[in-house]
């Protein structure tokens, strides 16, 4: 009776759903229950609304606890501390008699509304019962008074809660694995199947726009998450209020379906901008302003991009007067403050009105998640652009990979340097603090070497994202208490070098994580964690990707990396046939990207990236990776760039030929600080440049870097070094 009471008053107050049931009554008799922990109520919930006899196996102290007694009351108890082996074996005899055991792997209540550490201990019992894996999220119940994130999230007396009852699995750990390594392994991939029940449990089924109101509705409309130079924080209210306005404006001239250039700086109204048109089904078309006038109008033949929205003040400030001449002679340039000068006060009322009734008017299916949100371009550092089309769900889905394995709360401070235009720079720098809560701070450059590091020290930056590039010239010209409040640092586009990764860790104290993507992925395909860590690798898949490495003659123990998830793009945009999506598919099939990446994953699944494989030189018959020709040139001169690249040979096929901004550079001396190296793996030439040439993004600009080797080659053809 006390069970159906309860039943109806937590439904009556927290609107509590239950989803999966049919999972629970297919797992069988010998269940262990694994759950996040995110509240005091927990264990009441699961206890009133999960059928059946259950057993809890609570933590001993929380177990004592009075006030949680007479709720304990209504299952049977099985106090454990999870770190005592004596604990875990009494475990594993209750479950040999076939029960529904509840137990909650981290051992104790989030504090980051995320997972938190996954004890062993929890996968060795699951593996020696030999009992069915039930995972259950528990969704809504952080965000009540009997959370520990007071302070942290917005607490409130009755947010809806969802409780997820996913398909039941086991864990089955070889025979080969004994003892410790057995334990591990059972932890390890008790971790994974949690990580899992987070990504598939988690809401990214819809678009960007309603995502933000979504983040509103959890965060509230007063909070500020958005600054730039300006200096005039920028609540959700306030962006939606201005997506709404400029939407109302730019629906009049464009059509919906459209692709719209977008030529703005790292801002706060440039958010707005592109909000704006996914608000009404537009798709913005990122154009990069550092590519130069052919390259943008490149873009806009690949996108078939008609209108350009811009603004006069970031022409002038960015001297792109030649550009915008250039590009106003094949399309409509619009000056955003033309139109926002004209606005009535009868238009700002509308969009204030509109922007208060959001969650009423905006339909969610009103457009597909899997409707186009974005096009970007690559950044032809190996080739010719070519146009990425991303859809609302990529996007979000990708950031709920991310978070599945790394924790964020709103009292993060992101420092966004990176380009909007860049999809680092836009999906990890822009949207993931935007729906989540967080503070961005826009700046419009990444090439303030000096004045970044300052900027973070002023605004308490607790995350940034960045290349090894970036990271290098802000070591060197920042305090070393510039960068005091970082809780995140993380590195991708490029390989980061151990100079770099050393001297943050030595001078900052911080450790950088290091991942791995491509515009075509949304972009994160793996990344390091503070929980999953091997430096020199990438780090980890995020879930439910899929991966297939193909083999490459020639080359051992790694293969050219094939991917499948559902961050994978809807499709290339390409010169031979503009306008035309072409959706991704390698030789494992349609929906599989080929990364064209060759790379090592190991027995824990960390992947290393061995370079690319248009980026091997095949020298007499064998392959060698210009990438480790990089990296052999970072570790003899740490302090200065390298580009390494192949060109004919008459006798051995290809050559390689370094390019180094080290004026003392020679063969010996690489030779001499890469002991049991073969010559093969070393460079023929090496020529002193004064600078590599690099992408906007400070990724290196081979095809450029080629032409400079072609051009140093045949000025000094029998020289080793210059």
């Amino acid at each position: 009776m006390l069970k159906k009471i309860l039943h109806w008053l937590l439904t009556l107050i927290f609107k509590v759903e239950v989803k999966g049931l049919n999972n629970y009554k297919a797992a069988g008799k010998r269940v262990l229950i694994i759950a996040n922990h995110t509240s005091y109520l927990d264990p009441l919930l699961l206890g009133v609304f999960l059928p059946g006899e259950i057993t809890f196996a609570i933590n001993t102290q929380i177990a004592q606890r009075w006030w949680l007694k007479p709720f304990l009351g209504l299952s049977q108890v099985f106090p454990m501390d999870p770190t005592h082996p004596l604990s875990l074996k009494e475990l594993i005899h209750h479950l040999n008699k076939d029960s529904h055991t509840v137990i909650f792997p981290e051992g104790r209540i989030s504090t980051t509304g995320s997972l938190m550490k996954i004890y062993d201990g929890t996968g060795m019992v699951a593996d020696k019962s030999g009992a069915t894996i039930l995972p259950v999220r528990i969704q809504g119940a952080e965000y009540t008074h009997f959370s520990k994130l007071r302070n942290i999230v917005r607490l409130r007396w009755f947010p809806k809660i969802t409780i997820n009852i996913l398909p039941p699995t086991k864990i089955a750990a070889g025979r080969e694995l004994h003892g410790k390594n057995r334990r591990k392994f059972s932890g390890h991939v008790l971790a994974d199947i949690m990580t899992e029940m987070m990504f598939a449990t988690s809401h990214y089924r819809q678009t960007l726009f309603a995502g933000v109101l979504e983040a509103r509705s959890v965060h509230g409309g007063k909070r500020k998450v958005v600054e730039d130079l300006q200096r005039k924080p920028l609540s959700y209210d306030e962006i939606i209020t201005r997506t709404v306005a400029i939407g109302n404006l730019v629906k009049g001239f464009t059509e919906t379906g459209e692709n719209v250039g977008v030529l703005l700086p790292n801002a706060a109204n440039t958010l707005c901008t592109v909000l704006a048109l996914q608000l009404y089904g537009r798709v913005p078309a990122m154009l990069n302003f550092t590519s130069g006038a052919n390259g943008m109008l490149s873009a806009c033949k690949l996108a078939q991009v008609k209108t350009v929205l811009t603004a006069r003040k970031f022409i002038e400030m960015g001297k792109l007067e030649a550009e915008a001449e250039a590009l106003s002679r094949q399309v409509n340039l619009v000056y955003l403050e033309d139109f926002i000068r004209g606005m009535t006060w009868r238009d700002k009322l509308t969009a204030l009105i509109q922007a208060k009734t959001a969650n009423w008017w905006y339909k969610h299916d009103q457009f597909s998640p899997d409707s186009p949100a974005v096009v970007l371009f690559t950044s032809g550092s190996e080739g010719s652009p070519k146009g990425v089309v991303l859809s609302h769900a990529n996007i979000l889905g990708n950031l709920k990979q991310v978070q599945s394995r790394i924790s964020f709360t709103p009292r993060d401070v992101v420092l966004n340097f990176l380009p909007m235009f860049h999809s680092f720079g836009f999906t990890v720098g822009t949207v993931l603090p935007l729906v989540n809560g967080m503070t961005t701070f826009f700046y419009p450059t990444p090439l303030h070497y000096a004045v970044i590091p300052e900027i973070a020290y002023e605004i308490n930056a607790t995350i940034i994202f960045g290349t090894n590039t970036f990271f290098s010239a802000y070591a060197k010209k920042a305090h070393a208490y510039d960068f005091h409040t970082l809780r995140y640092a993380v590195a991708g586009a490029e390989k980061l070098h151990a100079s770099t990764r050393e001297i943050w860790a030595d001078k900052f104290g911080v450790r950088i994580l290091e991942g791995y993507g491509a515009t075509e992925t949304a972009p994160v395909v793996a990344v390091n964690t503070p929980m999953d860590y091997k430096a020199g690798t990438v780090g980890r898949f995020m879930p439910d990707m899929e991966y297939r490495l193909e083999p490459v003659p020639g080359i051992e123990d790694a293969g050219k990396l094939h991917v499948k998830g559902p961050n994978i793009m809807l499709g290339y945009l390409l010169a031979d046939n503009p306008g035309q999506r072409v959706p991704p598919a390698s030789l494992y099939g349609e929906g599989w990207y080929d990364t064209g990446d060759i790379a090592h994953v190991d027995e824990d699944g960390f992947i290393s990236i061995r370079g690319r494989s248009k980026r091997f030189a095949k020298i007499g018959g064998e392959m060698v990776s210009l990438a480790a020709v990089e990296q052999l040139a970072a570790k003899a001169w740490p302090e200065a760039q390298h580009a390494a690249v192949n060109l004919p040979d008459i006798k051995k096929g290809e050559q390689i030929v370094l390019l180094t901004t080290c004026k003392n550079a020679s063969a010996a001396a690489l030779s001499a600080a890469s002991p049991g190296v073969t010559a093969i793996n070393l460079p023929r030439k090496i020529f002193a440049v004064n600078t590599i040439p690099v992408t906007a993004t400070g990724k290196i600009n081979y095809p450029a870097a080629t032409e400079l080797a072609i051009a140093k080659l045949t000025a000094a053809p029998d020289a080793e070094h210059e």
